[in-house]
């Protein structure tokens, strides 16, 4: 794939001018992929332009969603 993965659930890349982080989200409800931007079905993502829009909290409860529910991305 070209970029950072762990435990087939998720992914970070660096873009010039932001930062994705993607989560598996196989096996989520359609309530918990809409915590998520994008529409895919196996992998959506969250978008960083800068450190000051992480929210660190919510990031917590999506990577702990996620390594709990989903089922590992064969993308």
């Amino acid at each position: 794939m070209g970029v950072p993965w762990y435990e087939g659930k998720f992914y970070i890349v660096a873009f010039k001018d932001y930062v994705n982080v993607g989560f598996s989200v196989n096996g989520l409800t359609e309530e918990e992929k809409s915590l998520f931007e994008g529409k895919g079905n196996m992998m959506r993502h969250l978008k960083f332009h800068s450190l000051k829009e992480v929210d660190e909290a919510r990031m917590v409860k999506l990577l702990r969603l996620v390594a709990g529910k989903s089922v590992d991305c064969q993308c």
